[in-house]
């Protein structure tokens, strides 16, 4: 295959798996439209994804609006700090994000480069729009939100929100409650999310309106086994850790318990989200091959996440491509949120049995702290609480000015107190998921051209899970009461909660072809036959071999093939 990039842009465009979005207008870069046989392709694989998720991690989902106040991004780092570096072509006017003209020449470390040194390094190298030399250009920062205004009069700034995640955590005081205050406890969302790409030139890869699908997993901050480990213990995959970046080796398959216990990955709960989302990728069509896990390097990891790793699937147009990450990202989001707005993120956690303490209680004397002090007797009152003052007394800070306060003014006493439990702020562990980038990995891991009797053949060798549709329907031809029957096979057939096409146009080769490439697993046939026996042929698309079976038993066939319960090989 040439460039399998073109190849399966074209089939996605022709078969209504993706469109340029409003091109009847002139399509804009990053923007993307799901066709019919896309939107349900999505559909399928955000479900196996909440298969995993909901229904085996037992997280509930949310939905939070796309747009927040600017409140939140504050907190989260996004206003100050969620920017690429920028440069304009002084020949062609066009928008480039430097740091990737820098790695389109090989040049390496360009995305953790300062705005001067990337200056330095691509003055030299041609602009990929135009191919003049970029020269003394300016690198700048740029930020990716897309801002707006809340109501009338811009009285209120917004922003789309670039990530599904800090609804999960403005949320989590409710959702402590909905778990009945335990730990652990997480949430998961998949939604939109927007970022204002600078030079998207890399179709679904890199999008401004994206679809994520994102966890939010709050563990106690000094338990980080994960309660059902064993699950994925013993699960071997590729992982890229910083040695072997840094050596220059290649990723070493491991088992999660291996990893965990020579010091690799950080804790169980990363180890296990890794294996799931392994899991996931290969569930949904991803080749095992063409995937790793790349730890992030010192210098590209926030400073407050204890460890990070990518889920890296190879393209033959783009290379390793980011689709997945899974962070611990310590208490750094509860901690920031509640700083910006005041509110506690905290779980109480109750001892098994109550603590005993002596602890040392000044208490205030305020018949005497209210005729000296009048209106600041209470901010006295307080700073006394704070500090344990001596038998000589005690100066305090009040407004700025240091007052001694003289020991006819408090009482100190030595007391015993029972403690129930204690306050704590959760770490969070944060997978998070481009479903878009998913997807065109999956479509370009299943193309596949092949010559059948001296004609070209291209196939979606797409997982029943994740195909659009699911079985087609066809009349050997479209006459002698073969449609009829046909109809009444295909509405068996919906009636097991399959997508059924019914073809009856062209011959059935021709049908097959088209079936094929839109990656339809089974395809089942109507023919003169079936009038005498009540028995139809099923087809496979991978093998393309074919068995006869009763109509009666057709729908529950079909229904066990799409599941994965049986194979086709043993019919």
């Amino acid at each position: 295959m040439s460039d399998v990039y073109d190849k399966i842009m074209d089939l996605a465009k022709r078969r209504g798996f993706i469109w340029p979005t409003s091109e009847c207008y002139g399509s804009v870069a990053g923007f993307i439209d799901y066709g019919p046989l896309g939107s349900m392709m999505k559909r399928r694989i955000e479900n196996i994804w909440r298969q995993f998720y909901i229904i085996q991690e037992g997280y509930y989902e949310i939905e939070c609006p796309t747009i927040g106040q600017e409140d939140i991004f504050i907190a989260s780092g996004h206003v100050k700090g969620f920017s690429d570096k920028m440069c304009q072509c002084p020949a062609c006017r066009e928008y480039l994000r430097a740091d990737h003209v820098a790695e389109g020449h090989n040049i390496s470390g360009a995305s953790t480069m300062s705005s001067e040194d990337l200056t330095r390094v691509i003055c030299t190298l041609p602009c990929p729009a135009c191919g003049e030399a970029l020269g003394a250009v300016e690198v700048f920062n740029f930020n990716l939100m897309f801002e707006t205004t809340i109501g009338p009069g811009s009285q209120r700034k917004g922003y789309l929100r670039p990530e599904t995640a800090q609804g999960m955590v403005t949320d989590f005081a409710r959702l402590l409650r909905f778990y009945r205050d335990k730990l652990p406890f997480g949430a998961v969302q998949i939604g939109k999310s927007y970022r204002n790409e600078i030079s998207p030139r890399q179709g679904m890869i890199r999008l401004r309106e994206f679809t994520q699908a994102e966890a939010e997993i709050f563990v106690h901050p000094e338990k980080k086994d994960h309660p059902c480990f064993e699950r994925y213990a013993a699960y071997e995959m590729p992982l890229f850790g910083i040695d072997q970046q840094v050596q220059g080796g290649d990723p070493v398959v491991v088992t999660m318990e291996t990893a965990v216990s020579q010091g690799l990955v950080a804790n169980q709960y990363v180890a296990y989200y890794l294996a799931l989302t392994h899991q996931i990728l290969v569930t949904i069509g991803v080749d095992p091959e063409k995937l790793r896990f790349r730890q992030h390097l010192p210098d590209e990891r926030a400073h407050y996440a204890v460890d990070c790793w990518d889920a890296e699937i190879l393209s033959a147009r783009f290379g390793w491509v980011e689709t997945v990450g899974i962070a611990d990202r310590t208490d750094y989001d509860l901690l920031a949120h509640q700083r910006q707005s005041g509110e506690r993120f905290v779980v109480f956690l109750p001892y098994e049995t109550p603590r005993k303490e002596r602890q040392v209680r000044v208490s205030p004397n305020m018949g005497a702290l209210g005729p000296r002090f009048r209106g600041k007797a209470k901010a006295v009152a307080d700073a006394l609480c704070r500090h344990v003052p001596g038998p000589e007394g005690v100066t305090i800070d009040l407004d700025g000015e240091e007052v001694f306060i003289s020991p006819d003014l408090y009482g100190v006493k030595e007391m015993v107190v029972e403690i129930p439990g204690e306050e704590i702020t959760p770490h969070v562990i944060e997978p998070s998921y481009g479903i878009d980038r998913m997807i065109y990995a999956v479509l370009e891991h299943s193309y596949d051209e092949e010559i059948v009797e001296d004609e070209e053949r291209r196939v979606l060798r797409l997982s029943p899970a994740v195909a659009p549709v699911q079985v087609a329907v066809f009349p050997l031809l479209a006459r002698d009461g073969l449609c009829e029957i046909a109809v009444s096979v295909s509405d068996a057939i919906k009636n097991e909660g399959l997508l059924v096409e019914y073809d009856d146009s062209g011959a059935i080769g021709r049908r097959y072809r088209r079936q094929d490439e839109i990656g339809t697993p089974f395809a089942v046939t109507v023919d003169y036959d079936t009038k005498e026996d009540s028995t139809v042929t099923l087809r496979d698309r991978d093998s393309m071999g074919q068995v006869r079976i009763p109509i009666r038993e057709l729908p529950a066939t079909v229904r066990s093939l799409v599941e994965g319960k049986v194979v086709f090989s043993d019919l």
